[in-house]
């Protein structure tokens, strides 16, 4: 050992000494080397995220995620996924704020019903073909979006899903929409209710409302809010995390 290195030593001996209770005893050089090591250690190594290698982050979040997106599309995926759930159902377009307290005074309250439950069920067809969106966003995330995400507010997952794939969303939903609103017969549904009351046909006028574009943005709108929720139970609820890997990454910052 050169003189440099016999220095460092000595002075590693004497800082463990005085760390040492004055009621010690007797001191053996093991216990001597014991407290020198505990002083120039971390003080808690494995508290928080620095007990985590890049790897668990990115692997823990991507795992999160695509419990979040799976749970989020079977939710709202299902018959009465959007139309059942007040958070979430798509309610008559602003324009047609009116319509159904118009519809129900000339009693023909039933047409706004059908309306309603017509863009919700095509929603509730268009989202489970989102899931490649999410994916393609699950991919590309980076070590530091996974560290920000971890260590970010409960909706920090959902607001990189909104940063990264809200125009691919909107432009994956809306041809799905416009299928699923054919198939489910919102467009009859909307003709129905304006023509079928004649005050609201005239309240329209020759405009056509965006029904498309609205019912997607919508659909969007309902996918964020619950993944949400999904995210926070992950966070904040240990019996959510279903994996080792949940458990391990979000437990190291409860």
């Amino acid at each position: 050992m050169n003189k440099k290195g016999l220095r460092g030593a000595a002075l590693l001996l004497l800082s463990a000494l005085l760390l040492l209770p004055a009621s010690s005893g007797a001191i053996s050089l093991e216990g001597v080397l014991d407290t020198a090591n505990k002083a120039l250690s971390p003080a808690d190594s494995g508290s928080g995220t620095s007990s985590l290698t890049n790897s668990d982050i990115v692997a823990g979040l991507k795992e999160a995620l695509n419990k979040a997106v799976d749970e989020s599309v079977a939710f709202l995926g299902k018959p009465g996924g959007f139309l059942d759930n007040p958070e979430v159902r798509i309610p008559l377009p602003g324009s047609l704020s009116k319509a159904q307290q118009i519809a129900e005074a000339a009693g023909k309250g039933e047409l706004a019903t059908a309306f309603v439950e017509s863009m919700n069920n095509a929603a509730e067809k268009a989202v489970p073909e989102t899931v490649d969106v999410f994916t393609k966003a699950i991919k590309a995330m980076s070590i530091e979006d996974a560290k920000g995400i971890l260590e970010g507010p409960d909706d920090a997952a959902t607001s990189y899903f909104k940063r990264t794939s809200t125009t691919d969303l909107t432009e994956r939903i809306r041809p799905l929409v416009s299928s699923a609103m054919e198939t489910v017969g919102v467009t009859q549904r909307y003709k129905e209710l304006t023509s079928g009351v004649s005050s609201i046909g005239a309240m329209m006028g020759k405009d056509w409302f965006d029904l498309d574009g609205y019912v997607t943005e919508k659909t969007v709108a309902g996918l964020f809010k619950v993944m949400a929720e999904e995210e926070a139970k992950i966070r904040e609820n240990p019996a959510a995390r279903t994996t080792d890997l949940l458990k391990k990454v979000f437990g190291a910052v409860n």
